[in-house]
Order: structure tokens, then C-alpha cells, then sequence
């Protein structure tokens, strides 16, 4: 059994509190999703429950956890050494390897749409496409015959297919799972309930709940609530704006008479004395009741830079490629790619991990880089491609230095939600999410109509996707976007290209 009691996480840098007094009990077979916006703590919050000594050293852990199950932990990326490993010996630092035989492993390589051969191979870990690292992660964890599953972005940079497998399997496996993810279509198909972490109020104020539904239901819940507990709130508010209004009334009736009676009344004057007494008193319970209101209804919510630049004609070519193969080293990746986009199309690249999506996408990039008749802004799947992991986000959007341009540029930030530390923090302290917002300030900066998205919606909460997918959608520019996200796959392009090793197997609208 996993309870969390009393659970409380603080930054260590900036004392932000991310997690205050949380208490939940995960249940055996339940799969809970753990989503909230970027930076609200969720990858502390998993790496607290798995016993990560690391999370020590930035964070104060109040509360108990207790955890009886074996439990298998999947962390959002993976450390440097372990990347420089070989998958050979990837797999050796895990006792329970030496027991597989070779017929249990060939049956979890096809489970995981892995080579048989990849538990001894000698390709570096950081050399795999980022979907084929989960899966070997995966693959290691389950030799482990775990309990509990807890995983960070499990779905990140899956293909279709395996991220079919995954719903499939998160479904089927009886296990207990506490899982981060952004997939909507995931959430949806496998979370048997939420655990939705919010920082309110400029981000000081934590505030966390557990909802026992559905994806689906727990969003439609979550409305419902919010439109209930807003007309509770706006009528307790209309109903107390006409009692203040007739007790002013009273009170300056009661004043005038004061005013204006006799002193050769004086019967009258302490008539009216007990009255203003009395009137005041009913104005001290107005304000205790006010006091006692229903709130109105508070939630976190995404906010996103406009995306404008100056539009594309329609027949513009944007593109017109054809490589006659797509290589990473020695390893030819695919051939024969063909590749035409014009105008304001918005296409999607589909394919399995390991195909050469993202090297095809910066060999676009490389192609583009030298033409003057457009603006291009590439956007990758890795942040410090872009970014210098070094330097603030401050510092990332400056071009000129000037007072105006700062204090424009930390407004930007704010309107992302980063606090004040956050915007002048390195931005190798920032979450996955927050990378991801800093690169839409750069992109809505540059001003580019033609964008080059490595899985864009990554690492975004899913209660921002519908914001970001529309941002997009409206976007009067050119897209060629790399993505295994369904929803903005459906939503936002107008043209799907399914990358095999023979080039594209498909132009479907």
C-alpha cells in the first residue's frame, strides 16, 4: 500500500512551497494520474514517494510516505552517466537481468516493439531515439516484477503504436501506477482517477485533490463544480449587495433623524440611539456573513503567447526536399524521402521510434536555414539545443538589454506564470514544462511564419492542451511538426506524412 500523510515539499533556493499538507492513499490495481501545470512539483512529488535521496538536496520533505510495495521508478529523462552506457550494461545493473532467459526476453523485446538482440547491445543509451530509451527503461523495470509503477512522462516520445501498447498495458497489468503524463488520449484511456497539483495566487499558494474518475468525468466534474460553486457565489454576492444596499439606506435615515430632531426630544434621541445601535448591529452581521461567502471558484490557468507573424500565401513554396537517404553516422535511417510543403499548410510527420523524424526535422531546419523569404523559429524536442542551460530565462529572450526591453520581457514571463526567482534562475533548474513555455516566449518573439516543432505539447499539461492546440490551429504561417499527440495531430494539421524506412508511406489529409 502507498499513503502519503500530511505531505508537504519545499524549494529549498526560493523556500516556494510546491506540495502543503497532501494526504492520499493509492489503492492496489488503481492508476492515478498526477498532471498540474509546469513546475508545481509533480517529478519532486514521484521521486519523494520512490525514495530519490537526490530530491533531498533541493527540497524540504515534511510528512510521512509509507510505501510496502516493490516499486519500479521511471524518471522524465535520463542522467548523463546512464546515457553514456551501452545497453549491455544498462541492463547488467539490474539484479534481476541475470534471471531472464532468452525466451522470456525475446517475449518483453516484441511486447515493447524492441529488437531481440537490444538487452546485449553495445549502442550507447543517449544514442537511441528518445522513444526507444523509455522502452528500454520499461523493459528494465518489468524484469523487476514490480508492484508499483511510477512513471514521469512514460508516453514521451512514443510512437503510435507504443503508446497504444502502453494504454494496453497500464490497463491490463493489475499493478498499482501514480503516473505523470501530458497525453490526453493517455489519460483518458488509462487513469482510473487524478491527483491534480495547482499553485494559485501567483503561484504561492499550493493546493492539491484527489478525484476517483475518469479523465473525462473528473475534467466534466471539475466544470460543473466551478460553474455551481460561481453562481452559488455571484448570487450570495447579489443577494448581499441588496442588503448592504437597504441597511445604507436605513443607516442614513437613522442619521438624518439624528440630525435633525430636537433637543427638547430627548426620549426621542434615545429611541433613535437604540436604533442606530441596532442598525450597526445588523451591519456587523452583513460583513460576518460576507465573510462566511463561497468563494468564487479559483483554478490555475495556462497562459500562452500570441503566435503572429506576417502570413504566407497560400501556393508559396515553403519546401520542396528529396534526399535519397536519411543517415545518422553510418546508420542509414530511411530513403527516397520526398518532400513538398507550401503556403500556410500545417503538417504532421508520423512514424515509429527510431525512423529519423527529429533528424529529418533539423535536416529541414539545415535546408531553410539560408532563405530570406521566410522566417523560420525551430523548436526542438531536447531544450539545450536553444537554450543555454547556463543562462536565465531572462536572459534567453534579450536582444537589446535595454530597461524597456527587460521590463517587457519579464511581463512576458509572468503572463507564463514563471515567479520572480524562476525568470532570473539558471534554466537548468526549470521544469521540462517551463523549457517548453520559455521556447513559446522565443518562437511568439521571433516572430517566424514557419515553424519547426519537435513534439511541441511534450511536456505541457493536459489541461493546457486545448489552449495550445488552438494557438496553433490559428496560426497564420506554415507548421511541419514532429508529434505523437493525437489530439493535435487531429486538431491542428491539415496534411499527415508517415515516415518508413522507404521514405513517406503516406500523404493522407
Amino acid at each position: 500500500m502507498l499513503q502519503i500523510k500530511h505531505l508537504t515539499l519545499t524549494h529549498k533556493k526560493d523556500f516556494a512551497l510546491l506540495v502543503e499538507d497532501l494526504s492520499f492513499t493509492l489503492n492496489a490495481g488503481e492508476r492515478i494520474a498526477l498532471i498540474g501545470e509546469e513546475g508545481n512539483g509533480k517529478s519532486t512529488l514521484l521521486r519523494a514517494i520512490a525514495g530519490d535521496e537526490g530530491v533531498r538536496d533541493y527540497a524540504e520533505i515534511g510528512g510521512q510516505i509509507v510505501n510496502t510495495w516493490r516499486t519500479g521508478y521511471l524518471p522524465q529523462e535520463l542522467p548523463a552517466a546512464v546515457r553514456a552506457m551501452t545497453a549491455y550494461d544498462f541492463f547488467c545493473e539490474g539484479a534481476a537481468f541475470y534471471d531472464q532467459t532468452p525466451k522470456r526476453l525475446g517475449q518483453l523485446a516484441a511486447r515493447l516493439h524492441l529488437p531481440a538482440d537490444v538487452f546485449y547491445s553495445e549502442q550507447r543509451m543517449g544514442a537511441f531515439s528518445g522513444g526507444e530509451r523509455v522502452k528500454l527503461q520499461l523493459a528494465r523495470l518489468l524484469m523487476d516484477e514490480p508492484e508499483l509503477l511510477l512513471l514521469d512522462e512514460p508516453s514521451n516520445d512514443l510512437d503510435a503504436d507504443t503508446v497504444r501498447w502502453l494504454e494496453e498495458f497500464l490497463v491490463g497489468c493489475g499493478l498499482s501506477v501514480l503516473f505523470v503524463s501530458h497525453d490526453e488520449t493517455l489519460l483518458r484511456r488509462a487513469a482510473t482517477g487524478v491527483l491534480l497539483l495547482e499553485r494559485l495566487r501567483r503561484r504561492q499558494v499550493p493546493r492539491a485533490g484527489v478525484c476517483r474518475l475518469g479523465y473525462d468525468d473528473f475534467v466534466t466534474s471539475r466544470a460543473e463544480m466551478f460553474a455551481h460553486q460561481e453562481q452559488v457565489a455571484r448570487k450570495e454576492r447579489e443577494e448581499y449587495a441588496k442588503k448592504m444596499q437597504t441597511f445604507e439606506t436605513i443607516r442614513r435615515r437613522v442619521e438624518h433623524e439624528q440630525a435633525v430632531i430636537s433637543r427638547q426630544n430627548p426620549g426621542g434621541g434615545r429611541l433613535l440611539k437604540k436604533k442606530m445601535h441596532a442598525v450597526l448591529s445588523m451591519g456587523r452581521r452583513f460583513e460576518r456573513e460576507a465573510r462566511e461567502m463561497t468563494d468564487m471558484p479559483e483554478s490555475e490557468e495556462a497562459i500562452f503567447a500570441k503566435l503572429g507573424c506576417e502570413p504566407l500565401s497560400a501556393g508559396k513554396t515553403v519546401l520542396d526536399l528529396f534526399l535519397p537517404e536519411l543517415s545518422v553516422g553510418e546508420r542509414v535511417l530511411c530513403k527516397d524521402v520526398r518532400m513538398n510543403v507550401r503556403g500556410r499548410e500545417k503538417v504532421c510527420i508520423l512514424g515509429r521510434n527510431g525512423v529519423g523524424k527529429s533528424t529529418l526535422l533539423r535536416r529541414i531546419r539545415d535546408e531553410l536555414a539560408a532563405r530570406e523569404d521566410i522566417r523560420v523559429f525551430y523548436m526542438p524536442q531536447e531544450p539545450g539545443d536553444i537554450l543555454d542551460m547556463n543562462g536565465t530565462p531572462v536572459q534567453a529572450l534579450t536582444v537589446s538589454g535595454d530597461k524597456e526591453e527587460n521590463v517587457r520581457i519579464c511581463v512576458a514571463l509572468g503572463s507564463m506564470k514563471f515567479t520572480g526567482d524562476e525568470m532570473n534562475h539558471p534554466c537548468s533548474g526549470l521544469s521540462g514544462g517551463q523549457k517548453a513555455k520559455l521556447m513559446f516566449l522565443m518562437m511568439a518573439q521571433s516572430q517566424a511564419n514557419v515553424l519547426l516543432l519537435d513534439e511541441p505539447t511534450r511536456n505541457l499539461s493536459p489541461l493546457s492542451g486545448p489552449v495550445v492546440r488552438a494557438l496553433f490551429a490559428d496560426y497564420p504561417g506554415c507548421i511541419i511538426a514532429v508529434s505523437h499527440d493525437a489530439l493535435f495531430e487531429k486538431e491542428v494539421c491539415t496534411r499527415r506524412l508517415v515516415l518508413g524506412p522507404e521514405g513517406f508511406l503516406s500523404d493522407r489529409i
